[in-house]
């Protein structure tokens, strides 16, 4: 036995110096694993989880009521049960196994405990894994699932707002407000003709998608790669050169549902936007201008949307044909039910001028209890407002449709950056009004001839939520300051 022990010895001591069968590389991941101070992570992880944990019960979410119910409900069906039972203890009073079941030997109160604990803990952790099985398809990874709750309660909690307009402004604009509200609803216009737009309307008899393509991008969630998608346009392909995926894709949505608003309706559900986007109206309208050529006195019909700002001169006169198209309904019960109505910003002659020449669409505007705001142009657009200020965008409108639309008007005070040739700033003179003059800093610092989403949707939040306040001193200090700019 002596012998074996120090022969065993002897091996174990050998062991280390014999070569190893394995490949001699060192990687360095397990130096890495050992070196890690994992000890301090570790506890930093428990905090995280435990803090994310307590979030589901902060106000606003709806979770605590609903979970009082639960417990309630559960409390009752064991009170149920705990009579059902208590019926067979008493008619088996001497049975060992109620007796262990029952947990008889322990005083009442810890038994109470002990049993009201567990129930609790197979509660909670039931309803934390089944809500986070049904909310699995709605979160993306990286994301919580409390913090995609709270964002879409604080959201659906926000104010109704209506958007009209058209183009890259109300793009702009919708893509501010989104992360204030899900309750919007954008209003664009139906007389572009240019473009795919123009294409599919003239081969399919279809409504004007390019709009409705960027407004739906921009209440996009993942807006990036839904923008870079819907303006993809194809360089090749014989009748598909030229169009965009987007407008593409609306046609398609058009074709499989059988109408034009049920195709924007499934394209909403398909890309789950925040809000919706109404066309102004259902009709196939034509936008018409004269137009005041610079060398002749006499005026110019130019017909078409893409037309008007590449004809020479300016707009005198601006009309839709039919003059009377019909409203879609649903544009006039939300702008009747609206808290507050954006009109612009956009191009003044081909953007949103047109919405509001549908006559239905006009009446509503005025018989809204809503906080109704007129958001002009940073800067000219070449062909349509050339050496226009804001006095002179307000005068066009009212030739056009009357005044007294508007409670407010939003505009633009910061001058500082360089604008491309050809444009220049739209400046507030210092009278001249018959509403309220609100400005501020609106310019979006990478393009100034743009307004700046989060600065434009803070401001137009602000203002909503402050109406009552005293307006009208601010609004004339504002344009104060701009008059002794210039």
């Amino acid at each position: 036995m002596r012998l074996s022990l120090i022969t065993l010895v002897d091996i174990i001591k050998i062991i280390p110096k014999l070569p190893s069968l394995t490949l001699n590389i060192n990687s360095g991941i397990v130096i890495a694993v050992r070196l890690r101070p994992d000890s301090g992570a570790g506890n930093s992880d428990r905090s995280a989880r435990w803090r994310q944990f307590l979030r589901w019960f902060q106000p606003g979410l709806g979770i605590k009521r609903w979970l009082f119910a639960m417990v309630l409900g559960t409390a009752l069906i064991g009170l149920g049960l705990a009579i059902f039972l208590l019926d067979i203890y008493r008619a088996n009073p001497g049975s060992p196994w109620l007796e262990i079941l029952s947990l008889s030997v322990l005083p009442r109160w810890l038994r109470a405990v002990i049993f009201g604990g567990t129930g609790i803990l197979f509660l909670g952790f039931s309803a934390f894994r089944l809500s986070k099985t049904l909310l699995a398809p709605y979160v993306r990874p990286g994301r919580a699932v409390v913090d995609e709750v709270a964002k879409h309660r604080r959201l659906g909690r926000g104010h109704r707002i209506v958007a009209i307009g058209g183009g890259t402004g109300l793009s702009t604009l919708l893509r501010g407000l989104k992360y204030h509200t899900s309750n919007l609803v954008a209003i664009v216009t139906m007389a572009d003709d240019g473009g795919s737009s123009g294409r599919l309307r003239k081969s399919l008899g279809l409504l004007p998608p390019g709009d409705l393509r960027n407004c739906l991008a921009a209440l996009s969630d993942d807006e990036d790669l839904l923008t870079r998608l819907f303006q993809y346009r194809f360089r090749e392909g014989g009748e598909l050169e030229g169009h965009s995926f987007g407008n593409l894709f609306i046609a398609a949505l058009a074709g499989a549902t059988g109408s034009f608003e049920k195709g924007i309706m499934e394209a909403e559900r398909v890309l789950a936007i925040r809000g919706k986007v109404l066309p102004a109206t259902l009709r196939d309208v034509t936008l018409v201008a004269e137009k005041a050529p610079v060398v002749d006195s006499q005026t110019v019909r130019v017909e078409g949307e893409s037309s008007i700002p590449e004809f020479p001169g300016q707009i005198t006169r601006l009309q839709l044909e039919p003059s009377d198209p019909p409203a879609y309904p649903e544009t006039l019960h939300a702008m009747l039910n609206a808290d507050m109505i954006i009109v612009g910003p956009g191009s003044l002659y081909t953007s949103i001028l047109p919405n509001l020449l549908v006559p239905d669409l006009v009446s509503a505007l005025r018989a809204s209890r809503a906080f109704k705001i007129f958001i002009c142009n940073v800067a000219t657009q070449p062909g349509e407002t050339d050496g226009y200020n804001l006095l002179k965008h307000m005068q066009s409108i009212e030739k056009h449709v009357g005044g007294d639309l508007f409670d407010l008007i939003v505009a633009n005070d910061n001058f500082d950056g360089n604008l491309v040739e050809g444009i220049s700033w739209v400046r507030a003179p210092a009278q001249g009004y018959s509403t309220p003059i609100y400005t501020a800093d609106l310019v979006n610092n990478e393009i100034p001839s743009h307004h700046d989403p989060k600065k434009l949707s803070a401001t137009l939040i602000a203002l909503l939520e402050e109406r009552t306040g005293p307006l009208e001193l601010l609004n004339q200090d504002h344009v104060n300051n701009v008059s002794e700019s210039n």
